[in-house]
């Protein structure tokens, strides 16, 4: 069986991507949004496994950005990962900035997204990772390849509602579509009474294959994601394979990446791909439902498409069902190393907690104070200079080396009735400081404090194995029992459930400073961030490449 590969011009690994400020009408309404080369969703990536690609930024643009490249592990070379005042000065307005994207054992899908403030809802796109030539997917060939982008679409400046709400202290403006590639669908013209909304659609032939590049690009909130009448065969997850599950269902937060397997088996009609939020908390979300439209060629009838039968909102349930199965594929040819042990526990709360509102002021969060958001009850404030720079040119000031590894305050986390005075969290730039291949274990424990939620927690750098997870407060005794240290899922985006907890491990084995965050947009505007700063190893392939001109600050 031979690997499906795109054959690239020398040019595909050089891209010049032109961020500027495009009119979009969705909804009947029309708005500049930050774009690459005028595209939304923004340009692809097609590479093979181990290749290099050269991004140039030009920023034509009246905002200041970075670019991510998430799931991408960029070994020694955190220069180029993107996150705004962590791994680099923002590129200013009329500057350019070149990427280096060093790709190494990622295969299948990952995406890159900008990374300052909200500009990641309209500037980003998909990565698609081939496997080397003379090596094949561990599935039979596709047919064909579709990124499907799971997104958002707002009726206002996505920069100036993040803004607004960190200005009031309150919640931010839900978005008022859902969309996939970009289109909301054609369900909305019920609401709204302007001509077609934009419906993307994806024309396939009867018994065919299709692999769905399947992305949540979306700001603030996990998705189901299903097709009606037919069944996906799940075989990859933030680049890298897992044993295939068959599901109608999909669960998947913001920032991961899933690769599934649609045939193309069912009665020739017209079927709707559809996307509606899975809530896990009581908490605002977009109710509505976004969809494209998968049709079999010549089929003619003008007939509505088939609709899925959609999960409730709160379907806990179907969503937890779909998420445990995720296993390593494990093979010789797709080998796993799972560390079996871990020299540094960090075990975090996560928190939807408050900050007092400015004296003088009305504030919008519970009790008049200001949302906030922590990891151990450290609220992240981004530097003015980017915490990698002062690591690499020993600049002081910039933060400090004492994120607490364990929370400061014991409480009964997943508690009821807990006291308010638990919700004030302490503003800083707190890192880790970790030694070369240093394994580390990281409990996340979500807690019942102002509005208890699922969390979908990213670390940039790396990716980690999900050992398990579980209700209530982890128990350092008895819990680490039930992990699976077989074939744990290699992923880099954990969804940690509401008042419950999940644990993943990692080899430091990547120097320089790494970001972890929620992947909810207004968590991690909050602070709900922290970052690592990984040592040099002994050797010089242990150590970090010296920086190129850097952007500055």
């Amino acid at each position: 069986m031979k690997a499906l590969h795109i054959n690239p011009s020398d040019e595909s690994y050089h891209h010049d991507f032109e961020l500027t400020e495009t009119n979009y009408t969705r909804l009947c309404y029309t708005k500049p949004i930050l774009t690459v080369n005028g595209m939304f969703p923004g340009p692809e990536l097609h590479v093979y496994k181990g290749d290099t690609a050269i991004i140039n930024v030009v920023n034509q643009a009246t905002y200041n950005i970075t670019l991510h490249w998430h799931g991408l592990k960029q070994p020694r070379n955190p220069w180029s990962d993107g996150p705004e005042y962590v791994a680099q000065c923002p590129i200013q307005p009329g500057a350019n900035f070149t990427y280096q994207l060093i790709f190494s054992d990622e295969e299948g899908t990952i995406w890159w997204h900008a990374h300052s403030d909200w500009s990641r809802d309209t500037v980003h796109g998909a990565i698609m990772i081939y496997p080397k030539n003379g090596t094949s997917y561990p599935f039979d060939n596709p047919h064909q390849e579709v990124p499907i982008i799971l997104g958002n679409w707002y009726n206002g400046d996505v920069m100036e509602i993040i803004e607004d709400a960190l200005k009031t202290g309150g919640e931010p403006n839900k978005s008022n579509a859902h969309t996939i590639n970009g289109l909301p669908g054609d369900l909305y013209k019920e609401t709204y009474s302007c001509a077609n909304p934009g419906t993307f659609e994806m024309i396939v032939e009867e018994g065919m294959r299709y692999l769905l590049r399947i992305i949540n690009a979306g700001m603030n909130e996990e998705m189901f994601f299903k097709v009606a009448q037919h069944n996906l065969t799940v075989v990859g997850s933030d680049g890298a394979y897992i044993k295939p599950i068959t599901t109608e269902t999909i669960m998947i937060a913001p920032g991961q990446t899933m690769d599934a397997i649609l045939t193309a088996d069912q009665t020739p009609a017209r079927y709707y791909m559809a996307v509606t939020v899975y809530a896990s908390g009581n908490v605002p979300y977009d109710t509505t439902t976004g969809t494209a439209i998968l049709t079999y060629k010549n089929y003619t009838n003008s007939s509505s498409p088939v609709m899925p039968s959609l999960p409730a909102h709160n379907d806990t349930d179907t969503a937890d069902s779909f998420t445990k199965q995720f296993r390593s594929l494990a093979t010789a040819e797709h080998p796993i190393d799972v560390p079996k042990d871990y020299d540094l526990r960090i075990y975090t709360t996560i928190t939807v907690s408050t900050l007092p509102c400015e004296s003088g002021s009305t504030c919008l969060g519970p009790s008049g104070t200001r949302l906030s958001s922590s990891l151990n009850n450290q609220s992240f404030v981004n530097p003015s200079i980017d915490i990698l720079e002062a690591y690499y040119k020993s600049i002081s000031g910039v933060y400090t080396t004492d994120f607490p590894s364990e929370p400061p305050y014991p409480f009964n986390y997943t508690g009821d009735n807990l006291p308010s005075s638990l919700l004030t969290a302490t503003q800083g730039t707190k890192v880790t400081v970790l030694d070369y291949n240093t394994t580390v274990e990281v409990v996340f424990q979500g807690t019942n404090l102002n509005g208890p939620e699922n969390h979908p927690m990213h670390l940039h750098g790396y990716s980690f194995y999900f050992l398990g997870s579980g209700s209530g407060n982890f128990n350092n005794v008895t819990d680490p029992s039930s992990y699976n240290i077989v074939d744990p899922p290699l992923i880099n985006t954990v969804s940690v459930p509401k008042n419950g907890w999940a644990a993943v491990r990692f080899r430091a084995d990547n120097p320089g400073n790494v970001f972890m965050h929620c992947h909810f947009d207004r968590h991690a505007s909050w602070g709900m961030n922290t970052a690592f700063k990984v040592k040099n190893g002994s050797s010089v392939n242990e150590s970090l490449i010296p920086p190129s001109p850097m952007p500055l600050c």
